[in-house]
């Protein structure tokens, strides 16, 4: 209902009257939608803000497969990189898929963890969001056997001079599945199961590189380039950093 003026004179005079306390509270009680909405739509506001102002672009994604790694060699592995890169440490950034576990007879307890860092994974490799996989024998062999490593049979396009020679001491060769119709096989399709594989140099074993050795006391460490990664380049300046003398 429109108040008259004299109504609205009368309820100014009111609430000039009342404490600050009841002011408060009067103005909570008419008010508190409008107020909490406006509070709402700042937190929304500065939260945009904040991550639009500290939003960094990867240079390079990384995966740890099956590999514990420590502050101090994340810190080797991405800072440092950078800095050898000569990139903008505010700006950019070696984005990380940290404790992914790869196990294809994990038991009961573990299968839901490796189901669920197969699917990430995966998905990183379809979306082209994954450059390099720092990771065990285990998760090496079944990245080969998918074929989604890189072959290193031949110096990669776009490698520096004197990069092939310096990766050419720690290639290594792994088994890779042209064809297996064991699915066939499964669902009654065929009769006879058929693997076919051959044997491709496509990862680098790097345990005992300096900066890597800490990550594997007790096992070996292999470092693999994704195939289908779109940032080639940025990998092959990784490799160059980690071999650097």
């Amino acid at each position: 209902m429109k108040l008259s003026p004299k109504e609205k004179a009368a309820q100014k005079a009111a609430f000039r009257a009342l404490s600050p306390a009841k002011k408060a509270e009067h103005i909570y009680i008419y008010y508190k939608w409008y107020i909490l909405l406006g509070l709402a739509a700042l937190l929304i506001l500065g939260s945009t803000l904040h991550r639009a102002l500290t939003k960094k672009d990867p240079v390079l994604y990384l995966a740890f497969a099956n590999v514990a790694v420590g502050s101090d060699l994340e810190e080797d592995l991405t800072g440092d990189f950078l800095l050898y890169d000569g990139a903008d440490l505010r700006k950019t950034e070696v984005y990380l898929y940290r404790d992914l576990y790869l196990d294809e007879d994990a038991d009961h307890l573990d299968h839901a963890y490796a189901y669920a860092s197969n699917v990430k994974l995966m998905g990183a490799i379809q979306t082209q969001k994954l450059d390099l996989v720092l990771m065990d024998r285990k998760a090496y062999d079944l990245l080969s056997e998918k074929g989604y490593l890189l072959s290193l049979a031949e110096p990669p396009e776009g490698a520096a001079p004197g990069l092939w020679e310096a990766m050419a001491p720690f290639v290594t060769e792994n088994e890779v599945v042209l064809s297996d119709n064991e699915l066939e096989v499964t669902l009654g399709e065929a009769e006879t199961w058929e693997r076919v594989t051959e044997r491709v140099p496509n990862a680098l074993r790097v345990t005992e590189l300096e900066t890597i050795s800490r990550a594997a006391p007790d096992g070996e460490l292999y470092l693999g380039l994704i195939a289908n990664s779109p940032r080639q380049a940025a990998a092959l300046r990784y490799l160059a950093y980690l071999l650097a003398p």
